[in-house]
């Protein structure tokens, strides 16, 4: 189902025949500056200022936030982009058979999937702890929530795509579209459910589980369950999902977004269960209150020092 670019939006079932009708692009120049890129950055601007006010209840220093950050950016990007070129890649091929590097580099083109981007951070995570910047954990911790509220915003980005949408259905928030033959089809408006369920385990992970966090990494195993039922089930009612090749299940292909939110779901399970239950932690274990335990001490050894200096 290809539909306009520019299509009427409208929510028949809750506000008539109004119509949305801004364009998918913001600014006409070149190849254009679109809304999609707009809402991406944003979600960026929100999730380093909200993860910036939260970084002393992980331990995390200004320095190493920002550190994170600036290569978080470009990994993200890029690892967005190279999942979708795998999973799509004769798309990117030209009649010959040979790869067209023009457009697998061509993001202006779109083509981006979120998945690469969780994937692409946790590998720079891993790296930039093995360097000494930070503990995994309690970094990742904290990213998570910022990788949240950059989902969340970032949906709306493909809201006015006009994409990511589901398959047809009745209800009464279903969202019309035109395709490019004229027709009207009314659909399910995914982008909206996945931007809500992201925001709800935002406020989860703030209000609940960070109040009572008993090790570090149980932020992270939370937002890998949370999401990887919501976007199992969201996946399920898309009509553009990426598929592992050609592999079949019972005849029917495999949603790559499925297959892996399968694999988040049951790991992050078997971690929480194993933290909490089998091996429990002290609070002394926590990122942050090691740091605070060594400020403290360090602390106490220079009012130490100047005290003998005094005398």
């Amino acid at each position: 189902m290809q539909i306009m670019t520019d299509s009427p939006i409208r929510f028949p079932g809750l506000f008539g025949d109004w119509a949305f009708t801004i364009s998918s692009k913001a600014v006409n120049i070149g190849n254009g500056i679109y809304w999609y890129g707009i809402l991406i950055a944003l979600g960026l601007v929100l999730a380093m200022w909200f993860c910036m006010g939260q970084r002393k209840k992980y331990g995390i220093s200004e320095d190493a936030l920002l550190d994170a950050v600036l290569w978080g950016i470009p990994c993200g990007v890029l690892g967005a982009r190279l999942y979708y070129v795998i999973f799509y890649l004769d798309r990117f091929r030209d009649a010959d058979g040979s790869f067209n590097w023009g457009k697998a580099i061509a993001i202006w083109d779109g083509g981006l999937a979120i998945y690469g981007t969780v994937i692409a951070v946790v590998i720079l995570a891993v790296v930039m702890s093995h360097r000494g910047k930070f503990k995994l954990w309690a970094m990742m911790d904290l990213v998570v929530m910022g990788l949240l509220i950059g989902q969340c915003v970032g949906r709306w980005g493909n809201f006015m795509n006009r994409e990511a949408f589901g398959g047809p259905t009745t209800l009464p928030w279903r969202m019309q579209l035109t395709t490019v033959t004229g027709q009207l089809v009314e659909v399910h408006p995914t982008f909206f459910y996945e931007s809500l369920w992201n925001l709800v385990g935002l406020l989860l992970i703030v209000f609940v589980v960070s109040k009572a966090r008993r090790f570090d990494g149980e932020n992270t195993c939370f937002y890998f369950l949370w999401y990887g039922i919501g976007r199992f089930w969201v996946e399920g009612l898309r009509t553009d999902s990426l598929y592992l090749f050609n592999w079949t299940i019972a005849g029917q292909p495999i949603r790559v977004s499925q297959a892996l939110s399968l694999v988040m779901i049951v790991v992050s399970l078997c971690l929480l269960v194993y933290n909490i239950k089998i091996h429990p932690h002290s609070p002394e274990e926590l990122y942050v209150n090691q740091i605070a335990a060594k400020e403290a001490a360090q602390k106490a050894q220079e009012e130490g020092t100047e005290k003998e200096e005094q005398e």
